[in-house]
């Protein structure tokens, strides 16, 4: 490599370590497994994408048996309550690029008003 490629190379490599963050904007396309479409550009498949705690998925299961004086038999109250109801498909989401543009972190649904 002659010496002013090399300067280019690190030149560029300078330039890239100046700016560790890209945030862009995708809509999610499918969800098992998970698959973002950035900017309508290209589409970032499962293997690529980090998913925040708050966008996953969290069910409670509060099944549970319950004798009442009303009733002769028990009664069943109360079975799943959705804490968090994840991503589906249509979710416009926040993305930040990591350094190297490896992984992107989907960090937040974007909500349109």
């Amino acid at each position: 490599m002659a010496l002013g490629d090399k300067i280019r190379k690190l030149g560029s490599e300078a330039v890239g370590a100046g700016n560790p963050v890209a945030v862009m904007f995708g809509t999610v396309v499918k969800v098992n497994p998970l698959e973002v479409n950035v900017d309508q550009r290209f589409t970032l498949e499962e293997d690529f994408l980090v998913v925040t705690e708050s966008l996953q998925k969290y069910e409670i299961d509060l099944k549970h048996k319950h004798d009442t004086s009303e009733a002769p038999t028990k009664e069943a109250l109360l079975e799943k309550v959705v804490i968090r109801k994840g991503l589906k498909v249509g979710d416009s989401v926040l993305l930040l690029r990591v350094q190297g543009g490896q992984k992107y972190v989907v960090w937040d649904r974007v909500v349109k008003s």
